[in-house]
């Protein structure tokens, strides 16, 4: 039962971070990008501060941690959540939740290049087919190259910093725990993000002032659900049913993230957008391993079954 509980909020999570895109699409056009990411994310780190507390969880971290996790913040934080407003306010929602549908698939990509994993033909497969995909999704406005917007380059360039701060966060966690970790990294991230935003964005104090209810409502669902619970959540998915199971559900969010943007935003889904999904999809699951995953899972619990007594008539 508990696994089928997990099973049920790793949906909601997919559902949530789907819809996020369209409520940061909908934040960055209110606000200015960097300004609301810093607010945002420093909202989520009280989150995470708040559960580290209650567990008894918070502590010092060594020179060689903070280290893992100063660079995990500049990539994972100050990198992707700034490319990814900015990418945003030149981009569409659904756009952008489909390019960051391949954040597992870099994730695997990094893993090969910086932790020695092995490449295999599924994999290279799955990248190609992921980057068709996308090559679908960015060219969806027009005919040719001259329709790709820097909205779609910057959302991608988001989903490599995110990718490679995982390399971080994955020799990081060896000696701490992956909540900790994130607080520390969100509070870092989002104090960079708010003094980079003073600097270029220096209208964006004011913007936050004059926002309406509404706007602080979606603030605080994204801040809170999406990125201070969601990780949170998603971590400890992975810790109990494993990253192949907990992976398979990823493919799910740039599929709320296109559903939201038809609802909320009005946004056209073409022909296009629809192909790059369905190539996305099926490239991140062959590329991170989790076809692999699913079948040598099948071809465990087949043979589990055929090891069991016959039962005599």
């Amino acid at each position: 039962m508990k696994k089928f509980g997990l099973y049920g909020g790793l949906f909601l999570l997919m559902v949530i971070w789907g819809f996020n895109v369209i409520a940061i699409k909908l934040l960055v056009t209110e606000f200015t990008p960097i300004m609301i990411q810093s607010v945002r994310i420093f909202s989520a780190s009280l989150v995470v501060f708040a559960v580290l507390l209650i567990a008894k969880d918070l502590r010092k971290l060594s020179r060689k941690e903070a280290n893992y996790t100063i660079f995990g913040a500049v990539t994972g934080v100050v990198g992707h959540h700034s490319l990814l407003a900015i990418g945003l306010t030149d981009t569409s929602a659904s756009n952008a939740g489909l390019i960051l549908g391949l954040v597992p698939l870099m994730t695997a990509l990094f893993a090969v290049l910086f932790l020695k994993e092995r490449m295999t033909f599924l994999k290279a497969s799955g990248i190609l087919l992921a980057l068709i995909g996308v090559s679908f999704v960015v060219l969806s406005g027009g005919d040719g190259l001259g329709s790709a917007s820097s909205g779609d380059l910057y959302v991608f360039l988001s989903v490599t910093a995110q990718a490679v701060s995982f390399i971080f966060i994955k020799k990081g966690t060896e000696t701490m725990s992956s909540r900790l970790m994130t607080g520390w990294m969100l509070l870092a991230g989002s104090s960079t993000l708010f003094i980079i935003g003073l600097i270029v964005e220096p209208q964006g104090s004011s913007a936050l002032q004059e926002a309406t209810w509404t706007m602080w409502l979606i603030f605080a669902v994204s801040a809170v659900f999406a990125t201070g619970l969601g990780h949170m959540f998603y971590n400890k998915a992975i810790y109990h049913i494993g990253p192949g199971e907990a992976a398979v559900f990823n493919n799910l969010t740039p599929f709320f993230a296109l559903l939201g943007a038809a609802i909320f935003l009005s946004e056209p889904i073409g022909w296009k957008q629809i192909i790059g999904f369905v190539l996305i999809v099926v490239g991140v699951m062959l590329g991170t391993g989790t076809v692999d995953y699913i079948m040598k899972r099948r071809e465990r619990r087949y043979t589990s079954l055929q090891s069991y007594p016959r039962m005599k008539g």
